[in-house]
Parts: structure tokens; C-alpha cells; sequence
């Protein structure tokens, strides 16, 4: 599942003459491209005629229950809790897993930055201006009552979503004009020009619903109605708030293609859902779940120390992460007065230790954040490259100056926890934005206390403020954190109804329209949207366009680095931490491939990890019983 927010947008019927038009191209003289997969600059790893991918056991056994917590979550979905079994809307709190009931046109393969092979659609023919994408469609595909996927389906689904999916779906499908099914096994996808170059591989990513089982149904409401799928998993047993468990379809008809042998092997995969992760934990350690990938350095340094761990009945593995970990950090509310100048916010970046913090609270365990395009090349460095300035010089005098030098990294603390030189020059910074000092009270230019509430639904976040808020005290202003339920706290975001809130950026190896959620002023005046900041110029959204109208990878990484200059420069957020490596825990019943993907390690980076790619080995299963 997906990322990004966006506004409303009208579906565009897409008639016969203009999907027919379309496909034929600028260029009369050439015809279509077909292809058994695409990808953003037309690489591709996997010939037509590929068996299976590298990284998957193509022999792995059936079987077995894979159980876990959620460790990401798309769209309306929450960590905690879940009362819909609708995903992809903005109302309610959608069910962890319900992308494995779906089949998609096709999907991505895990050793590639963004290639994509053919899933209910076997091929595709490209338009040679590339605004027309026509799918044709395997005769096999069907859904889980027995009834043919068809194109229809897919055209209702592509044009629905659209029109009616999560606000972020709608941001991502800007440039689709429509689709539309010419027959059963032949539909079109058309696209706007100068359409960014990952909108393709998204609609290919998108589920196929059934245009018949919506006849009589709102699209766009909560349920608790199993709706009718056609991926390899289907809604079994659930219980609202508590667990959802996914059987696998054993006659599925998508068993034998290329893109999923070795893959889904699973006969049951169950979600719990808990409110507190110190619960979880000990669920975890209760065998109540089976695999935990551990994100709480405290824990993963000090709890994993109970018998299972000990005589081996519990494996932990530290897996690198060699793909873009994006950005994590306090996100600073900029459409309220108080946090719009810019010193304003720079002063609270000097109010926090990180370096005491990673100490004290998380072990060393993480390294400071500094970029939304963290361990990735699209990180800005030094000064700007001649390819750089060219992109940012028609901005100069519009940006801070800084743009043009080296861009901005947090400042290094010395770990005390109250750094007085930083703690000086963050009330420098403050007296200079003129907000004063009067019995012991930060002032507004208003003459208002100036106070900054914390927003969070995790109570293990409770301890990286402590230190924070302590310092901003100091500093004379009123912070506090306000802990709310899960709920409440994502419709508070959504609707830019807080202070300061959390937000973890998170970028593919080859990012383009998902640009747009996090940096334009399109999402920022967008309700959710992933632009918690509000952060709203000129030139990131000229600069966003730039990056998503690269010609190659190169153009793609120099675009990037220029974004991230001018975030950075905005001073939007105080960048928290981030990991080099997953750290994974397991009861010891499970196989994985010896290589694991690179883009697929984890559910947490890909969504296509554990879940699909790992097996129940019925010997360790056996050892594990004996070993109680």
C-alpha cells in the first residue's frame, strides 16, 4: 500500500476515440511498445520469459501460520486498532493486510529500485509519448466467488479510486486522466502530460476491485463486509479491534506466475493489534504472535533476555537496510502563527539533545536524521554541484542563502542534556524573532504565552520528550505532550488540528509524484496530506515538478538534492533519529530466503517481505513444540 494525500479530483471518462487516439502516440509512424514489465527509466533486471524471481525459494512448502503486529501502515490504516474492512477511503481505521485479498496489474519485483512484472495483466503496450498504457489481461485471473477479472473491473477500480479512494490515492493520481476497458481483456490507462514518471507503476500497484460486487454498494464507506477480492489471501476469522486473520485461497489461480512463485506461502497470516508496545512486547514473549520486528532500541537492548531467547527458541537477526530510511522528526504546524518565522524554529532545533538522548534513552542505537532522503545518494552534501545552482538559481533572494552553501545538518549537543551554548543561541534566536521574555514566560509578538503542545498516540515516545520539553521550559515556553488515543490522533493530523506532531518521510529508491505529499502547497493546503509541516514555496513545488520530470536517474538525484537543500533551509522540523538495519525477532518455526531483496527485506520498507517471501518449516515447528 501506498503514501501520499492529495485533493479531490473528477473522474475523466476515457471514450473509445480517445483511448484508441491516445495509444496510437505522437509519433504515427511508430507503434506501441509491449512489455512484460515497466519501470520509471525502462530498466529491467527479469526477461519476458523469466520463471521466477532470484531472491524466492520457488520450492518453499505451504503451510503454517505467520502472525505479527503492523509495522506499517498506508492510507487509513492504524498500528493500534482497526473497525473497517475498507482500506483504501479516508473514513475509518482500515484493517492491517487487506492489500493480499486484492491482485493488482502487476507487481514489483524486490532486487530493483521500482521494476514492475505482470500480475492479472500479462502485458502492456506503451504509447511512444508514453501517455498510454494499454494492459491486456490474463484470462485466468478470476475472483474468489469464480467470476473473471476483466478489464471492466479494471477500469472501475483505476476510475473510482481516483474519484472516491484516500485523499492521498487522489494526490498520486493527478496526472491519470482515465481509464477505460475496450473488452474484456484489454483496458487503457491515459495520462496527462508531463505526468510524473512513477504515476504508471502506481496504477499498476493499484487493487482491482469488482465493478459487479460495487453495483449496489457505496465505494467510498466503512464496512465490515468481507469485500470480493481475487489476490491469493482471503478474509478469514476477525475480531474488531483485536486481530484479522488472512487465509490463503488454495486453488488461487495467480499460484504459478512468474512474479509469485515461492511467494505466499503462508496458509494463515494474523495481525494483533495492541495499544501499547510494552504489551506487545509481552505478547511477543508469550508466543501470542510469532515475528516482531523490533523498532524500541530499550527493548531490543534490554528485554531480550527471557528463556525463549536463551535456549534458542526465539532467533533475533540485525538485517541492513540499504534503502532510502527517509526522515523522521517533530513536524512543526507552520499554518499557526507561531511557528512562522523561520528563527522561531531553528531555536527549537537547538532545544533538542539528541546526543543525550541516543545515550541515555535508546542505547547508541541510532544516528542523528538530517534529510527527508536519509540514507540515500538524493542527500544533499557540501556545497552545490554546477547541475544544482543551475535548478536553484532562479530562486536566489527567494530562499534563504544558505540554499546556496552548505545545507543545514541539526547541531551536535554535548550530551548533557541542557547544552547552555546551544540553549544561548536558540534565546538568541528567539529575541531576534521578537518574542521576549516577561516573568519567566516566552512571549508572542501578541502578547500571548507562547506554548507548543506535543502530540502523540505512543506512549513509548514518552521519554524522547522529557529532555525536550524540559529545555524549551528553560527557554521560557510553555510545551507540554498531550498523549491521545489512536483515533483521535490520526484525525487531529489529518485535519492539521496540532502544535508539533511526528512524521516519518519515507522515499522509494526512485521517488516522483509521492514528492508532491510531502513538499508542495498543493498538499499542504490539502487535509491528509503527508505535509504535516504546511511547508509552502515557490520553489520546492517548481523544483518538485523538476524531479518528477527527470529524464534519467542522474537528473532524478540532482532534483532531489536540490528539495532537500531548500527543506532543510525551511527549518520545517527538528529531525529525530534512524536505523541502519531492521532488527528482526522470530520463534524459531520459519525459513527465509539466504538473500534476502534489498527492496523487499522487510514489510516495513516494501510490504512484500515476511509475509510473502518467508515459509513455515514444519522440522523447526516440531522442535520448537519439543522444546517447551
Amino acid at each position: 500500500m501506498a503514501q501520499l494525500s492529495r485533493r479531490h479530483v473528477l473522474v475523466l471518462g476515457v471514450g473509445g476515440a480517445l483511448g484508441t487516439a491516445a495509444l496510437r502516440g505522437a509519433a504515427a509512424s511508430e507503434g506501441p511498445v509491449e512489455a512484460h514489465g515497466i519501470s520509471a527509466f525502462d530498466d529491467l533486471k527479469y526477461p519476458a520469459n523469466f520463471h521466477h524471481f532470484d531472491y524466492v525459494n520457488p520450492d518453499a512448502p505451504k503451510g503454517g501460520t505467520f502472525s505479527l503486529i503492523p509495522s506499517v501502515r498506508g492510507y487509513n490504516q492504524s498500528y493500534f486498532t482497526f473497525n473497517s474492512l475498507n482500506a483504501f477511503v479516508l473514513k475509518g481505521e482500515g484493517a492491517q493486510g487487506m492489500d493480499l485479498t486484492f491482485a493488482t496489474l502487476m507487481t514489483r519485483a524486490g532486487d530493483e529500485p521500482d521494476a514492475m512484472y505482470g500480475f492479472a495483466a500479462k502485458s502492456v503496450q506503451i504509447s511512444p509519448d508514453k501517455l498510454a498504457y494499454r494492459f491486456t489481461m490474463r484470462p485466468e485471473a478470476k475472483f474468489h466467488d469464480g467470476t473473471r477479472l476483466t478489464a471492466h473491473d479494471v477500469a472501475f477500480s483505476v476510475n473510482v479510486l481516483k474519484d472516491k479512494g484516500h485523499p492521498l490515492i487522489q494526490i498520486q493520481m493527478r496526472d491519470v486522466k482515465g481509464a477505460e476497458a475496450l473488452d474484456d481483456a484489454t483496458v487503457v490507462v491515459t495520462f496527462a502530460e508531463k505526468r510524473a514518471r512513477d504515476v504508471p507503476l502506481y496504477v499498476a500497484s493499484l487493487p482491482i476491485f469488482s465493478r459487479a460486487y460495487y453495483a449496489g454498494r457505496a465505494f467510498d464507506e466503512t464496512t465490515t463486509d468481507t469485500p470480493l477480492g481475487s489476490g491469493p489471501y482471503k478474509v478469514g476469522k476477525f475480531e474488531i479491534n483485536r486481530f484479522i486473520e488472512f487465509d490463503r485461497v488454495k486453488d488461487w489461480w495467480g499460484a504459478d506466475l512468474p512474479v509469485c512463485r515461492g511467494s505466499n506461502n503462508f496458509d494463515v497470516i494474523r495481525y494483533e493489534f495492541y495499544r501499547d508496545r510494552d504489551v506487545a512486547f509481552e505478547g511477543f514473549t508469550g508466543k501470542n504472535y510469532l515475528y516482531r520486528e523490533e523498532f524500541t532500541s530499550r527493548i531490543w537492548a534490554t528485554r531480550y533476555d527471557f528463556p525463549a531467547i536463551k535456549d534458542g527458541r526465539v532467533k533475533r537477526e540485525e538485517v541492513p537496510d540499504q534503502t532510502p530510511s527517509g526522515g523522521q522528526g517533530w513536524f512543526l504546524n507552520t499554518r499557526r502563527d507561531k511557528f512562522k518565522n523561520p528563527k522561531v524554529r531553528e531555536a527549537l532545533n537547538c532545544a533538542f539533545d539528541f546526543e543525550w538522548t541516543n545515550k541515555t534513552i535508546m542505547y547508541g542505537a541510532y544516528a542523528r536524521a538530517r534529510s527527508p532522503f536519509q540514507n540515500s545518494d538524493l542527500v544533499a552534501e557540501g556545497m552545490p554541484s554546477p547541475e544544482e545552482l543551475k535548478l536553484l538559481e532562479p530562486f536566489r533572494g527567494q530562499v534563504p542563502d544558505e540554499v546556496f552553501g552548505e545545507p543545514f545538518v541539526p547541531p551536535v549537543s554535548d550530551g548533557s542534556g541542557q547544552d547552555r551554548t546551544l540553549l544561548r543561541k536558540a534565546q538568541q534566536l528567539l529575541q531576534e524573532a521578537q518574542l521576549p521574555v516577561k516573568d519567566g514566560k516566552r512571549l508572542l509578538p501578541s502578547g500571548e504565552v507562547f506554548s507548543i503542545e506535543f502530540l502523540t498516540d505512543e506512549a513509548s515516545f514518552q521519554p524522547h520528550h522529557a529532555s525536550f520539553l524540559k529545555n524549551l521550559n528553560m527557554l521560557g515556553i510553555d510545551a507540554n505532550l498531550r498523549l491521545i488515543d489512536a483515533v483521535q490522533y490520526r484525525a487531529r493530523v489529518e485535519s492539521f488540528d496540532f502544535d508539533v506532531a511526528i512524521n516519518r518521510i519515507t522515499m522509494s529508491a526512485t521517488p516522483g509524484d509521492s514528492l508532491r505529499t510531502y513538499f508542495t502547497s498543493q498538499a499542504a493546503a490539502t487535509k491528509g496530506s503527508y505535509n504535516l509541516a504546511g511547508a509552502s514555496s515557490p520553489a520546492l513545488d517548481a523544483l518538485v515538478e523538476k524531479a518528477m520530470a527527470a529524464g534519467t536517474r542522474q537528473e532524478l538525484t540532482i532534483a532531489c538534492r536540490a528539495i532537500d537543500r531548500v527543506f532543510r533551509a525551511g527549518r520545517y522540523w527538528v529531525p529525530q533519529w534512524y536505523n541502519t538495519s531492521h532488527r528482526l525477532a522470530y520463534w524459531d518455526q520459519f525459513g527465509h530466503p539466504a538473500n534476502l531483496p534489498r527492496y523487499a527485506i522487510s514489510d516495513y520498507t516494501s510490504g512484500v517481505g515476511e509475509r510473502t517471501l518467508w515459509w513455515y518449516d514444519a522440522a523447526k515447528a516440531t522442535r520448537l513444540e519439543q522444546a517447551k
